[in-house]
């Protein structure tokens, strides 16, 4: 039976009672449970009796916090009444379901695990062999938690502004370009997983595309064989959008972040899930409504992934296993890693029953915490469980209609249930951990050898309960890469300025957009036990020479003259530069299009070396705390014009705003180029950091990569492969160790 308060009152009277103290105003449609708006207000409230109630409701309802049994039919009315708000919505928004019907894109409703993965993950490319290793990414996952049916592949944000390539030259610019990403979706294809990739409609500032979004976007997605689409920051991606996909042969699967109007669930079959749960789980509107919908859970910063988990299991969909979140690591603890395992292993065994239209969610359990779906196809029934109670429930679980014949199985635990039987029902007694899941199978007959396979692998799958796991989260340590000393000078080089040495309160914070304060934002530093964003550290710096200008397109034309210095990976390397030299009028401004690794070639080969970022801004700021190089109040004349169009013009020369200089004389530190400086590394993510921001600015989005002229402030760039991080605006300095 299911709990509720129902008191010293009737039925009728409970019910309108918890409704006017919990339900929504009902707009347009008679409803009690249905919320009308989207994203978080996207779910069906539960049978009120369900709910634990306050202080103040249960003397409202005359009863008491104490739960007691809901009221008789309380489950039927509920379910009468959503299924009810169903089909008169089905009605009202003009709803046809075809598109699902479509055999190019019937995955979607079997692609319960989807990681959001960026480009820069090391496990998806190694930038030393210069190639994508799928099946090193694949193998990880499946080793930790059992593998995945569908990957979204991250090449933008939060890069995406540093220049203005947009959204689909960041893809071109991927390793191997067009014909590489093609072999890379192709990778994991062979692995039975679909690929998504993302696109932005807020990119309106960077390269026109030059024709519509729609038809450039799905050109694109067919070019590389891709399988769908994640609307990033969208509410519902419009219809335009599958259509030019259709016009040209290549179907698409579309998945907004953010939840669509009811009627564009006809086209978008996929959709994110960033809902805030309580302890009874909603239903999710967009299944209820089209029970073939698929929606991934998304709780990408939460280190607890049991309510995901949950929630995605009673309501029979899928899980965003996202773990790189824009480079910060928020990796799965060992024990929700095997849940996600044991949960996905069982959605994907009984895939057919979770798109059943005659699903019935909140059937009747006996203990109070514990919820589950009812999912009738064909004769047979699956039920799918949760306890959301602290501590273990065992003994009788739920009662079904006795049927002769008919067998039961529980499939979390790999074995088959007696039950005890009465004239009308037969009751089922199974364990169910504290936070954990179940399953139950309803079958006429012997079940077949797939089924005796499944059992015998869920059987030894969960032998060992979900609470002998490590459940506690730990962030990933990062290292800086080390910076080799110079051969120290005792006389200034040539074009280099002596920055004599000092004490030094090296303060700075990262310009991350998102991620706030958490463990794990931008960079650790050798003295600090974590990554973190804010960062200060007194430290004595040595004497030290460093460049006075950026290095320029004439003095990286004499390395390379002299070397014939050509990367193995020239993806872009040094683009605008044409039939082995810099455009005319171009010596003396900062080379471009250079990689860290390029400008670590010039600066070994002029025997110097890159700066360290506090060496960098030592030489910025000296010891006054000034916020820029000539002072503590911004002068729009001390550097380059911001460039706010979508086209870019080169960097200005060198030294052409000597007002701008440091103290000590060097020059351009601030707005015409970024620098490379060092570089941090963890299992899974490298990044450069960049200082002292560029003339380019993007218009139009908050989620371009935004500047850094501060002296206390410093970009992060994720690294992936030399073609993909040079830029038409980021250069470099050198230094040189000095003789003390």
């Amino acid at each position: 039976m299911k709990l509720c308060y129902a008191g010293r009152i009737s039925l009728a009277a409970a019910l309108l009672a918890v409704i006017a103290a919990t339900a929504p105003v009902a707009h347009a449609q008679d409803t009690r449970f249905v919320p009308p708006g989207t994203w978080e207000e996207g779910m069906i409230n539960p049978p009120p009796c369900l709910m634990l109630q306050g202080p103040w409701a249960a003397m409202f309802m005359g009863g008491s916090p104490t739960p007691q049994e809901c009221p008789p039919n309380m489950h039927e009315l509920w379910l009468k009444d959503i299924s009810h708000w169903r089909d008169e919505r089905r009605i009202r928004i003009g709803y046809d379901g075809a598109r699902y019907a479509l055999p190019a894109l019937e995955w979607t409703q079997s692609s319960f695990i989807q990681p959001q993965t960026m480009v820069h993950d090391r496990y998806l490319y190694d930038p030393a062999k210069n190639a994508y290793t799928v099946d090193r990414y694949v193998a990880d996952l499946e080793k930790r938690y059992g593998g995945v049916d569908a990957v979204l592949i991250w090449p933008t944000y939060p890069n995406m502004g540093i220049d203005n390539r947009n959204q689909q030259d960041m893809i071109r610019s991927m390793p191997g370009g067009v014909a590489g990403v093609k072999q890379m979706v192709a990778d994991f294809h062979r692995h039975h997983i679909r690929v998504l990739f993302p696109m932005m409609m807020w990119d309106q500032g960077t390269r026109d595309p030059g024709e519509s979004w729609p038809e450039a976007i799905a050109k694109l997605m067919k070019e590389i064989d891709a399988d769908g689409i994640n609307g990033d920051t969208q509410d519902g991606i419009p219809f335009a959008f599958p259509k030019a996909a259709d016009t040209i042969g290549h179907p698409l699967a579309f998945e907004p972040e953010s939840g669509p109007h009811d009627e564009g669930l006809a086209w978008n079959l996929l959709t994110w899930g960033q809902y805030n749960f309580q302890f009874v789980p909603k239903v999710d509107r967009y299944k209820w409504l089209e029970p073939r919908h698929m929606v991934n859970i998304s709780d990408r910063w939460n280190r607890n992934t049991n309510d995901d988990l949950q929630v995605a299991f009673i309501n029979g969909v899928g899980w965003e296993s996202w773990e790189n979140i824009w480079g910060i690591w928020n990796g799965i603890t060992p024990r929700d890693a095997e849940a996600t395992r044991r949960v996905a292993s069982i959605e994907r065994e009984v895939a057919p029953f979770l798109v059943s239209p005659a699903w019935e969610p909140h059937y009747s359990m006996h203990h109070y915490g514990v919820y589950a779906s009812r999912w009738p196809l064909d004769g047979k029934t699956v039920w799918t469980i949760v306890n959301r109670n602290e501590y273990n429930v065992d003994g009788p679980q739920l009662s079904v209609p006795l049927e002769s014949g008919t067998r039961y199985f529980d499939l979390y635990h790999g074995m088959e249930l007696s039950g005890v039987s009465d004239t009308a029902s037969v009751t089922l007694s199974f364990p169910i951990e504290a936070h954990g899941f179940g399953a139950v199978l309803a079958l006429q007959g012997e079940p077949d050898a797939a089924t005796k396979q499944f059992l015998a692998a869920m059987k030894q799958m969960t032998a060992t309960p979900l609470a002998q796991y490590d459940s506690v989260w730990r962030p990933l340590p990062q290292h800086i890469v080390d910076i080799a000393a110079t051969t120290p000078a005792a006389a200034p080089p040539e074009g280099m300025v002596l920055i004599s040495g000092g004490d030094f309160v090296f303060k700075v914070r990262g310009i991350e957009i998102e991620g706030d304060d958490d463990i794990g934002v931008d960079v650790q530093y050798p003295w600090e036990d974590q990554a973190r964003r804010f960062h200060e550290h007194p430290m004595h710096i040595a004497s030290f020479y460093i460049d006075k200008y950026p290095v320029t397109n004439a003095q990286f034309k004499l390395f390379l003259d002299a070397t014939h210095y050509h990367p193995a990976d020239d993806q872009h390397f040094l683009l605008d530069w044409k039939n082995g030299t810099y455009p005319d009028g171009w010596a003396n401004k900062p080379v471009n299009w250079v990689s860290l690794e390029d400008a670590r070639a010039y600066a070994q080969w002029a025997g110097k070396r890159l700066p360290h970022e506090w060496e960098w801004q030592f030489a910025a700021q000296g010891t006054d705390h000034r916020l820029y190089p000539w002072g503590s109040r911004w002068d729009p004349l001390n550097a380059p014009l911001p460039n706010q169009g979508r086209t870019m013009r080169g960097p200005d020369d060198v030294g052409a705003h000597p007002a701008g200089d440091s103290p000590q004389g060097v020059a351009d530190l601030v707005g015409n180029v970024w620098q490379w400086t060092d570089e941090f590394v963890d299992e899974h993510t490298r990044a450069a950091i960049l200082r002292g921001g560029s003339s380019y600015q993007p218009q139009g989005s908050i989620w371009y990569f935004p500047p850094a002229y501060r002296n206390d402030e410093h970009g992060k760039l994720l690294l992936m492969a030399p073609g993909m991080d040079r830029s038409a605006m980021v250069g470099f300095r050198c230094v040189k160790d000095a003789r003390n």
